[in-house]
């Protein structure tokens, strides 16, 4: 009989402890609840766990809140769930191409030097009609003038600076003036009779051979310099 008044004791005094806890965790004040630093609400403390009305979360993140008869549901966008609210200033600058670097880029610079030693072959190649007489036979010049074409428009392909392109244009301008100055020198020998020559000394006195040649050369060694400059014998 003494046992059982023990033991109803000590559940009656476990009862008073429990309902005392839980009006105390009832009467904690409730704190701010602070979201990426800006007020989200207030906050319940009850024990080690703080509690945060639903509704206050949906407001937060502008969500939506459904109450169901067996459930609450509780929705929130994925834009507002996995964007950041404040992103950095240099977030925009993430979409934009990275600056072209400054210069003739080294493919470019090496594929115009190539060329323009197609362009002196083919150049030397005509001259031998100005300095000995050959006359013109097959279809030679012809072949030349394709090759070189062909070439030139490989390397406008390489151009990915703004002095590429630049570049790129003077080396029309010098073929331009070679096509020009090849079909006139084929021409006149191919109109010439058996009694007829053409004066060797043509070449020293042609002044678009000359500024042929001047540009060749200033395009040589802007190419090798690796940085892009003008010159009047390219126009």
């Amino acid at each position: 009989m003494r046992n059982r008044k023990a033991i109803s004791y000590f559940v009656l005094s476990g009862l008073i402890l429990l309902f005392a806890g839980i009006l105390l965790a009832q009467n904690a004040p409730d704190r701010p609840l602070i979201v990426n630093g800006k007020s989200a609400g207030m906050a319940v403390q009850m024990g080690n766990h703080a509690y945060v009305d639903v509704e206050t979360v949906a407001q937060f993140t502008n969500g939506t809140l459904t109450l169901e008869p067996d459930r609450i549901v509780l929705t929130i966008p994925a834009q507002s769930a996995s964007a950041s609210p404040n992103p950095p200033a240099s977030a925009g600058l993430a979409t934009l191409p990275p600056a072209p670097p400054p210069g003739l880029t080294r493919n470019f610079a090496s594929q115009g030097i190539a060329l323009l030693a197609e362009m002196r072959e083919w150049r030397g190649a005509v001259g031998t009609i100005l300095t000995y007489g050959v006359p013109v036979v097959g279809t030679w010049p012809q072949d030349y003038h394709d090759r070189v074409e062909a070439d030139l428009e490989r390397v406008a392909l390489t151009t990915s600076t703004a002095a590429d392109q630049d570049a790129m244009q003077l080396l029309r301008n010098e073929f331009s003036n070679l096509e020009r100055w090849a079909a006139d020198v084929v021409n006149t020998r191919q109109s010439l009779n058996a009694t007829n020559t053409v004066r060797p000394e043509a070449m020293q006195s042609d002044p678009l051979l000359a500024k042929i040649s001047d540009c060749g050369r200033f395009l040589n060694s802007m190419l090798v310099s690796g940085q892009f400059s003008d010159d009047q014998s390219c126009h």
